[in-house]
């Protein structure tokens, strides 16, 4: 990969290493998880421009604001395996249920694709190259430390920053294993 090409994916790679050092806990607590996702699939926005599958890795930390319903604070990255679009997001989220549960969260996230309209076709301008991260996930415990779930993650400013908004949509599977 040349110098300029590994350029996005470099500050990508930082900017979840820096969102996941600012919630920071001790190395015993929390949650990685890890799955395999169908990219740019078109069930919800129009798009599907994008192929591959991706890579997602992450981490939620332990419950915090229990006013709010105790979310947890979460950082994952999601590598796209054609060297499309990929993404660095952060925020929340809550989970709802035991041991069947439903976990919706929120955050904001950093992508690496293009930064104006791609006349090709072929690739996603998502008009921003921050977006917000709404997703939900169904899942089930299996045993203390281990949990499944399905879950899709939207990527899209809401037309804040520009007209163009074509959304990303991921649809997949995660692994989630629990540090403590």
């Amino acid at each position: 990969m040349s110098s300029a090409a590994g350029q996005p994916l470099r500050r990508l790679l930082l900017a979840v290493t820096m969102a996941a050092a600012s919630f920071a806990a001790p190395a015993r607590a929390g949650e990685l998880f890890g799955g395999l996702f169908a990219h740019d699939v078109d069930w919800i926005t129009a798009s599907g421009e994008e192929h591959g599958l991706d890579v997602e890795l992450g981490w939620r930390g332990e419950r915090i604001l229990r006013a709010l319903g105790g979310p947890r604070p979460h950082a994952f990255v999601s590598l796209n395996s054609a060297g499309q679009t990929h993404f660095a997001a952060a925020g929340l989220s809550w989970r709802v249920g035991h041991p069947v549960y439903v976990r919706p969260g929120i955050g904001l996230a950093v992508h690496t694709g293009p930064g104006r309209f791609d006349s090709t076709g072929r690739r996603i301008w998502l008009g921003s190259r921050i977006l917000f991260e709404p997703e939900i996930g169904i899942g089930l415990r299996l045993n203390p430390r281990v949990s499944v779930e399905a879950s899709w993650v939207h990527l899209s400013h809401a037309q804040l920053f520009s007209e163009e908004n074509p959304g990303l949509d991921t649809v997949g599977l995660r692994l989630n294993y629990m540090l403590h």
